[in-house]
């Protein structure tokens, strides 16, 4: 299968472009952002990885020339390493991670990468032969370490770096100020949020969801283009921040707690088989 196959994309308007894997069938299936500038462009997140996504965003005319010359500069950012985000990387040149998980990246470590996929999430095998069962994320050495406050320039926009651990330990938000968008990746999104992972944690979530609440009280946020699902505004943002803090109470940590012991013995189950095969 071709990597035109494989992803489709919708304009957003704006230099902004929204491509999903077509044939990743799972509520785990990234949302993928092209965002275009004058000088570079950047993709924010890079799904499985199973086909080449630079080369669908060449066959696809989504990559603009610089002046005069081939296309601009194309760097990666991984709002976090988990697999769904992160397989891909391995297929760019210039890869950008906040630096509490690039030791994960480097070293290819699948139990932090959270790595669980299964063969009926996948409708369409990307090649002959394909297994689910054989599929991780590959070691990828960062080019760039991203740090709260750090600024991605693309000459006409400017992505600020948001430190919001609590989904993992090194997820990002990338804010554009001028335009009031929030890039969230797995920090929020129109779900039930994650925090019973290995590195998640229920004291950095609350304290990342205070701020998604004071960005909105600030008028910082008008548009979220989330991880997974669907985009959304700012008053649904503001309820989503306000009803996790509400709800991590005693209970709510006793049963993560336990959760995230199950899911933390079933990662190293399931990882060790596939480095041992």
């Amino acid at each position: 299968m071709s990597a035109l196959e494989w992803f489709a994309h919708k304009p957003l308007g704006d230099g902004i472009f929204w491509i999903q894997e077509r044939f990743y069938e799972s509520g785990n299936r990234a949302n993928i952002w092209l965002v275009r500038g004058s000088q570079r462009d950047v993709v924010i997140d890079a799904g499985l990885g199973l086909r080449s996504l630079p080369d669908y965003l060449r066959d696809a005319g989504l990559l603009a020339a610089a002046e005069g010359a081939g296309p601009r500069p194309l760097l990666a950012v991984a709002t976090h390493v988990h697999f769904d985000h992160s397989g891909g990387l391995q297929h760019f040149e210039e890869v950008a991670v906040h630096s509490a998980e690039a030791a994960a990246l480097l070293r290819g470590d699948n139990y932090e990468a959270v790595t669980w996929l299964s063969e009926r999430e996948v409708a369409r095998p990307p090649r002959p032969g394909w297994s689910a069962r054989q599929f991780r994320v590959p070691p990828v050495r960062p080019s760039r370490l991203l740090q709260e406050g750090d600024v991605i320039s693309l000459g006409d926009r400017q992505l600020t770096v948001m430190h919001m651990p609590g989904h993992s330990r090194g997820s990002i938000c990338l804010h554009d100020k001028d335009r009031k968008i929030l890039f969230s990746g797995d920090v929020v999104y129109d779900g039930s949020m994650i925090d019973w992972l290995p590195y998640s944690r229920i004291s950095d979530y609350v304290a990342s969801c205070q701020r998604l609440m004071e960005l909105v009280d600030r008028g910082l946020v008008e548009k979220v283009l989330p991880g997974h699902f669907n985009m959304f505004g700012a008053e649904r943002l503001y309820r989503l921040a306000s009803n996790y803090i509400s709800q991590a109470g005693v209970c709510h940590k006793i049963s993560t707690c336990a959760m995230r012991s199950i899911a933390s013995i079933a990662l190293r189950i399931t990882n060790s088989r596939i480095t041992s095969q």
